[in-house]
């Protein structure tokens, strides 16, 4: 475990004006897309798909919504249920013109039962989307369950559902570098399961958002998939503090599951 703060992240890194920064960038190296434009148009070209995984901290959520919205970017909100179902967010989410998905844990939930699981997936799809209308998912990475909750569609079809598609198994070979702030770094270490398996090709491993930024920069035309987490970008230094903390812990626990795998 770290000792102390880098300060070279101190009050600097996973902040909203670090991730503006990130933005701008995106903004004059690519078309930003949410999951379902893609996938709907397959647009070729330098593309960046962008999602959110509300696992927490639902206002966060609602934060980042509106300060996307205002630089003119659509991404796309994956919200579990229940942790961070609250209908008048995801609506006011949707109404800047987001997409809104499913963040499913249900094998995790059932211990591994297909049966219950796609019982419980259709009966929270059709909770989610009486209030707004539903279209990709995103399995939820459940670190602490043994169960991967992307295996149900080994045994069953999304499609029948009426879903264009899953975050990670639409995505295999289409040529995106895969990057998440899973771990408040952009490399992967503390990514129990949120990785791009067979993408068809493999990200560079960075630390800083700032590193991302520079990438991004000189990657020319090459499409790029990111996955951001809004409870980790913090407004002020009290918020920064508190979530450093809290993901240096949640950081150690990973690493841990990871080496008992």
């Amino acid at each position: 475990m770290e000792a102390a703060i880098p300060m070279k992240h101190l009050h600097h890194d996973f902040t909203l004006n670090k991730y503006r920064e990130l933005c701008l960038t995106l903004q004059e190296k690519s078309v930003i897309y949410t999951v379902f434009e893609y996938l709907l148009k397959k647009p070729e070209g330098p593309v960046a798909i962008v999602r959110h995984d509300i696992d927490r901290k639902i206002g966060n959520a609602l934060r980042m919504a509106k300060f996307e919205h205002d630089m003119g970017i659509h991404s796309t909100y994956y919200f579990r249920y229940p942790s961070t179902f609250k209908p008048e967010i995801i609506r006011q989410v949707k109404g800047f013109g987001h997409e809104i998905g499913y963040h499913y844990e249900v094998l995790a939930k059932t211990t591994g039962n297909a049966e219950k699981a796609i019982r419980l997936f259709s009966q929270e799809l059709s909770t989610m989307r009486e209030v707004c209308d539903i279209k990709t998912i995103c399995m939820h990475g459940s670190p602490l369950s043994r169960y991967n909750n992307s295996d149900l569609w080994k045994t069953y079809d999304f499609q029948n559902f009426g879903i264009v598609g899953e975050a990670y198994l639409s995505f295999h070979n289409t040529g995106h570098y895969y990057f998440t702030d899973t771990g408040r770094n952009w490399n992967r270490k503390y990514s129990v399961r949120d990785m791009m398996p067979d993408s068809g090709i493999i990200a560079p491993s960075l630390e800083t958002t700032d590193d991302l930024i520079n990438w991004i920069k000189f990657a020319g035309d090459k499409g790029i998939y990111l996955t951001v987490h809004p409870e980790r970008w913090a407004m002020d230094g009290v918020e920064w503090v508190v979530g450093y903390f809290k993901d240096l812990i949640v950081n150690t626990g990973k690493s841990v599951i990871v080496a008992i795998q």
